[in-house]
């Protein structure tokens, strides 16, 4: 399993993994990847510097974003350029690495989260880069080696949701834009869908990857761009992933309520067709990253960020945790569990030419007309849609946010078994805002 973290002072590696078939330890070791060469400070050809996303796809290649600096606000040091990293994890080597182009970088870029749309083979695969603070989003395309970058009003932030209450800190973080995004499978036009939101806003936004992939849809694409729905109050989302299977699931982190959320995309997006599948107050703390694998089972980590940012982290306590559990265990008894498959019957239907009527012998009246029933015929249900865009010219009003169905049993399973003491966030006040994305 891997872990990336910023290269703050006193971080030896940026990329990290964890052994999973290793003897069991409630807090294992790191171990650098590809290697401890490979995460060399400054290195800009063959090291890494700042690793903030990672994403891995089915053919066995490790996308990795190093945004080139060290350190954080104020004090952040540029070594190097934004740049893509590409390993294969059979190998362990890295297979190509791409500098973005000036075009796709602005002054205030910071790059947010990965996504990776992989078509008909591994050539045909494409990537998008959600850059929160310059309000863009750039696509790569693996066969052309090329990237460009999309601008729209729907990757800035919501000015009316800045405001944030985590772990008993209250700040405002009002110019987090474009952050979580993820992918839809593949849909009956042989195009995926991009849901993407702002850090600081409510809503969920979708454009078909039909116009990201096309260059040319840089300019000229502004209706392209759907405004799927609302979360309500409290709706803060970070990271966010979609089961790829056929059901179309997402999974989000709530980091206003230390929880994650669901959404099944054949319900419209509102908070009735909202629900929380797990939610700690100790443990889930700014869940930032969710991802699901292969066997369907969910990881996802919390760090403690904003406590790190905004005041003081305990040293004591444990900041940092991994939760695994399977999706379908977290799904059981919400409104996102997916409905059984049950063929679809259609009722016998009258012939279009009547036969011919059976009259009773024992009377002169008409009796009514009776025609064999016809065999019942099974169809195959709908495809369901994957998302609802609203059409009207303002944003809808939505009720409070609701928690819908929580599982009585915790589907999750920390890592770090042994039970923590209740103990504070944060060890002194809150200070003045070190924020990493100013």
């Amino acid at each position: 399993m891997k872990h990336k973290s910023p290269c703050y002072r006193g971080i030896p590696a940026t990329l990290n993994y964890i052994p999973l078939d290793a003897p069991y330890n409630p807090s294992p070791k790191l171990t650098p990847y590809p290697s401890w060469q490979g995460n060399e400070l400054g290195n800009c050809e063959s090291g890494l510097n700042t690793v903030y996303r990672i994403k891995a796809d089915k053919c066995d290649r490790l996308w990795v974003l190093d945004t080139g600096t060290y350190g954080y606000d104020p004090n952040v040091t540029n070594l190097c350029p934004y740049a893509l990293n590409v390993y294969d994890l059979k190998t362990d080597q890295r297979i190509r690495r791409y500098v973005f182009r000036p075009e796709d970088i602005v002054s205030t870029t910071f790059i947010a989260n990965i996504a990776i749309d992989m078509g008909s083979s591994c050539d045909d695969t494409y990537a998008y880069f959600s850059d929160e603070l310059g309000y863009g989003l750039i696509a790569y395309s693996w066969e052309q080696n090329k990237s460009w970058r999309f601008s729209h009003s729907y990757f800035m932030p919501d000015p009316l949701v800045g405001d944030f209450n985590i772990a008993g800190l209250n700040f405002q973080w009002g110019a987090e834009g474009i952050f979580g995004i993820t992918l839809s499978p593949i849909g009956l036009d042989g195009f995926r869908t991009l849901y993407f939101s702002p850090l600081s806003s409510h809503t969920e936004f979708a454009v078909s990857t039909k116009i990201l992939r096309d260059e040319t849809k840089v300019t000229g694409s502004y209706k392209d761009f759907k405004v799927v729905g609302s979360r309500g109050p409290d709706g803060h989302t970070t990271s966010k992933v979609m089961d790829d299977g056929s059901f179309g699931v997402q999974l989000f982190n709530l980091i206003d309520q230390n929880a994650i959320g669901c959404w099944n995309s054949a319900l419209s997006y509102k908070p009735q067709n909202i629900a929380i599948v797990d939610k700690d107050d100790v443990g889930m703390v700014f869940p930032v990253d969710i991802k699901i694998d292969d066997d369907r089972n969910v990881w996802m980590m919390s760090d403690r960020m904003p406590v790190f940012l905004e005041a003081e982290l305990d040293y004591s306590d444990i900041n940092f945790r991994i939760y695994t559990a399977p999706l379908d265990t977290l799904l059981q008894g919400t409104v996102c569990e997916p409905e059984p498959y049950r063929p679809a019957v259609i009722p016998p239907q009258q012939p279009l030419v009547p036969q011919a009527p059976q009259v009773p012998q024992v009377s002169q009246r008409l009796a009514p007309l009776r025609y064999p029933a016809l065999a019942a015929v099974t169809a195959s249900p709908l495809r369901p849609k994957l998302y609802s865009p609203t059409s009207v010219q303002s944003r809808p009003t939505f009720s409070s946010f609701s928690q819908n169905v929580i599982p009585k049993n915790n589907g999750y399973v920390s890592i770090d078994f042994p039970a923590q003491p209740s103990v504070s966030y944060f060890t002194n006040g809150p200070r003045s805002s070190k924020n990493l994305w100013w």
